[in-house]
């Protein structure tokens, strides 16, 4: 984690996924570029259980998975935050269009 004046960054690297979520972001076809875009960037999630943070982000995709063309894919990572630093628990994807947006 990085911090830039009040606001913090996150900065993911290779080290803070653990194979788990290596194997599920492999899984779901979800990049660390895209969970470091959306913890920094995305909107709060709704679903987050108590203790747990999450963000969502919606990204253009227009591409095919698992044969089938989406337009659109929205990432969600939950995570927490220790003294210690950063710890992603996991990350999810949806395929579509039309996802709404958070402010």
């Amino acid at each position: 984690m990085v911090r830039r004046g009040k606001q913090k960054r996150f900065q993911v690297t290779q080290a803070d996924l653990h194979p788990h979520l290596r194997a599920r972001m492999y899984q779901r076809g979800v990049t660390r570029e895209e969970i470091e875009c959306t913890l920094n960037e995305g909107w709060e999630a709704t679903d987050a259980k108590p203790g747990i943070l999450g963000k969502v982000m919606v990204f253009p995709y227009k591409a095919e998975w698992e044969n089938q063309f989406y337009q659109e894919k929205e990432v969600t990572v939950y995570y927490k935050v220790t003294d210690e630093g950063l710890i992603l628990l996991t990350a999810k994807a949806r395929y579509g269009q039309g996802f709404p947006r958070g402010q």
